[in-house]
């Protein structure tokens, strides 16, 4: 045996001791949780009989079930409106701050992000006391210019509320995936560029966003995941207005109801899969067509 081949041989062991302890907090944490799950989903629980093997039973029920579906189609339409205008902010802060022309560039990246690191649950409870009715400065303030309360809990403004917490959470995160991406264009781009006479918009448009694609294609396909995965908003608001939230209001909150109030793990663990499938769906459609118009340009 050759020195380089032990030399080879000792470095593949000092990799597989390195991740050895990931390998093991990855298979018991999520893996193996994830093999139960898929198990359970194939059976159900009646009344009379037990626990009983239904093969795909759980799953032909869950595209049918209406309260499932309904938290589909909730969901989006808040991926349609909320993720758009949440990306399209984070972009226009990101090439705003690359551009170099905003005063106190890093204090606006600081505090753009910052929202970002305000724990979930937080988030939801701040906004929660914004958007009260008879407590909220926001009500409060409305009244006293003669304009009313804007009710921003009601049944009809609830999931534009939602879009304004998550909102207000993740643009800062977004920017700085997009900002990282926009300072490792070349810089050569920009002079050439600026020989042929391009302004800021001009230079913006045709190097830096096209540039950025993958980095903008990120964010859209972690955004679509977050949307259907939504949960901690929906939770806590319900305890401001129950009315406006049921217990199907989106997929995630559906399935949590399902497996902790109702009791039914089975047809939850159904669900949670079938959430994950069509959600891989819609990333991979929405990642195909975002690669075939790049490379019909």
């Amino acid at each position: 045996m050759t020195a380089s081949h032990q030399a080879s041989r000792r470095q593949a062991r000092a990799g597989l001791f390195f991740t050895l302890p990931f390998m093991v907090v990855f298979t018991v944490m999520l893996l193996i949780p994830l093999i139960y799950a898929a198990y359970v989903s194939l059976y159900q629980s009646t009344l009379v009989g037990g626990v009983h093997f239904s093969g795909l039973a759980n799953y032909v029920q869950a595209f049918t079930d209406p309260l499932f579906l309904s938290g589909l189609a909730r969901m989006a339409l808040f991926l349609v409106i909320q993720v758009p205008i949440m990306l399209g902010l984070a972009l226009f802060i990101a090439l705003a701050l690359d551009s170099g022309r905003v005063k106190g560039a890093k204090a606006v990246r600081l505090l753009t992000f910052m929202p970002y690191a305000v724990p979930g649950v937080v988030a939801t409870l701040m906004w929660g006391y914004l958007y009260g009715d008879d407590f909220g400065p926001i009500a409060q303030v409305t009244r006293a210019i003669g304009l009313g309360s804007p009710h921003l809990l009601s049944n009809g403004n609830m999931l534009g509320s939602i879009m304004n917490v998550v909102t207000w959470e993740f643009v800062g995160y977004n920017m700085v995936i997009m900002y990282a991406a926009l300072r490792a264009i070349p810089t050569e781009l920009y002079e050439a560029a600026a020989i042929d006479g391009a302004g800021a918009i001009r230079t913006a448009l045709s190097i830096k966003v096209p540039n950025i694609r993958s980095a903008i294609m990120l964010t859209v396909i972690f955004s679509i995941i977050g949307t259907f995965q939504l949960f901690n908003e929906p939770s806590l608001m319900r305890n401001l207005n129950p009315t406006a939230i049921d217990n199907a209001y989106t997929p995630n909150f559906y399935a949590y109801n399902l497996a902790f109030v109702n009791q039914d793990v089975n047809y939850a663990a159904a669900i949670a899969f079938a959430l994950g499938l069509f959600i891989a769906i819609i990333s991979y459609i929405v990642q195909l067509s975002t690669s075939r118009r790049g490379a019909t340009r």
